[in-house]
């Protein structure tokens, strides 16, 4: 499948009014070519997430990771502030670190050449006799990095808008439940055979719930209660409101500063491209997705409780309840994701029209068509305060 086919299929859908809303081509997640444009047009232009600022708490800790292909790492240094930077060696270009941990230095596993936290150059073995070498000129390229609301953004773009910019009207969206004060619990990696959009489309609608998750949520889905208003330029979201199956989904009684609505109201957040969020009342889960191919999806997965329920007598077991609710969650919409995939790839594969609880779709494959084929979106409504 050619880019150029890919690129026409998208905007011809995107084109479609939202009363006509269709969904997006087959090709556009099957596409080599078209996943490539991705990389360098989305993943390597905007923010993307890499967790929660607690995991990365004191001097030295870091997490490495991969954007667009380029490795990173993400650290705290000494003067507690988060940097990034190119995780590759500057002399005969190993990656450094692997995984996340804790360190004083950063130390290559090839020659041992050694970083400080800022990304100097501190220790070079048996270079004293190489002619013009001096260790000053020699610093890891910097990446943008910025914390919002308790996440870690990165970017390889660095002229990109602020996050806190970007997102300023979220932040005003969602300030009542003081997303940055919850607690994460866990955090996992996986990576599933589906494409990376899929998935982000399987979470930012709740259509699928009630046969997806006939297992789990499915019976407790409403969806006459769901809202489903038009996105925004860097997100969409939709809103349930109603009492939970779980005690951790509404307001704790400890709770003061969620009132009427609010205490018994769920968020469901897509920041653009990957980093999806379910903020409850009580507690939070995200995931923060990067393609490895057309057919596969590399996954961060975490979430945690609310400051209210991390304080109550019974917190491990409201952790070890959620825990086990989403990850039975997610088995079932890896089934379902990964049946999409495979459906994709078929001859008699079409896009049929979506609901109206698929708004989010709709404003997802705009901004894609945005960043790869140059589309040019129109906004109807600013977001409510």
């Amino acid at each position: 499948m050619s880019l150029d086919q890919a690129v026409s299929e998208l905007l011809d859908v995107a084109n479609r009014p939202m009363e006509d809303a269709r969904a997006m081509p087959p090709s556009v997640y099957t596409s080599q070519d078209f996943l490539s444009r991705e990389l360098e047009s989305v993943f390597g232009k905007d923010w993307v997430c890499v967790g929660r600022s607690s995991r990365l708490a004191n001097t030295g800790d870091y997490m490495s990771f991969e954007l667009a292909g380029q490795p990173i790492v993400v650290l705290r240094n000494n003067s507690g502030e988060l940097h990034a930077y190119s995780n590759v060696c500057l002399h005969r270009m190993s990656t450094i670190v692997e995984g996340e941990g804790n360190a004083r230095v950063l130390v290559c596993p090839y020659h041992a050449w050694t970083y400080d936290l800022g990304g100097n150059l501190r220790g070079a073995p048996f270079m004293n006799e190489t002619t013009g070498f001096c260790k000053e000129n020699y610093k890891l390229p910097q990446v943008r990095c910025e914390e919002w609301l308790g996440w870690v953004y990165v970017s390889l773009n660095q002229d990109i808008e602020s996050v806190s910019s970007q997102l300023a009207e979220l932040e005003a969206m969602v300030s009542h439940y003081k997303m940055e004060n919850y607690v994460e619990c866990f955090r996992e990696t996986h990576v599933w055979d589906t494409n990376w959009k899929v998935l982000a489309e399987n979470f930012m609608e709740s259509y699928h719930l009630p046969v997806c998750h006939a297992g789990t949520v499915g019976g407790h889905s409403k969806l006459e209660e769901m809202d489903c208003p038009p996105g925004l330029k860097y997100f969409n979201y939709h809103w349930i409101t109603k009492e939970a199956s779980l005690a951790m989904g509404n307001a704790h009684p400890d709770n003061t500063h969620l009132e009427g609505d609010w205490r018994k109201t769920t968020a469901l957040v897509t920041i653009y491209p990957s980093h999806l969020i379910t903020l409850t009342p009580g507690y939070f889960w995200y995931l923060s997705l990067h393609p490895k191919s057309t057919g596969q999806v590399s996954i961060i997965y975490g979430g945690g409780l609310s400051p209210e329920f991390m304080a109550d007598p019974k917190a491990d077991e409201y952790i070890a309840t959620l825990k086990k609710l989403l990850d039975d969650v997610n088995l079932e919409d890896r089934d379902c994701t990964e049946k999409v995939f495979r459906g994709l790839n078929a001859d008699a594969a079409r896009p049929g029209h979506l609901s109206y609880l698929e708004r989010p779709i709709y404003d997802f494959m705009q901004y894609l068509a945005e960043r790869t084929a140059g589309f040019d979106r129109v906004f109807e409504q600013k977001a409510a305060e």
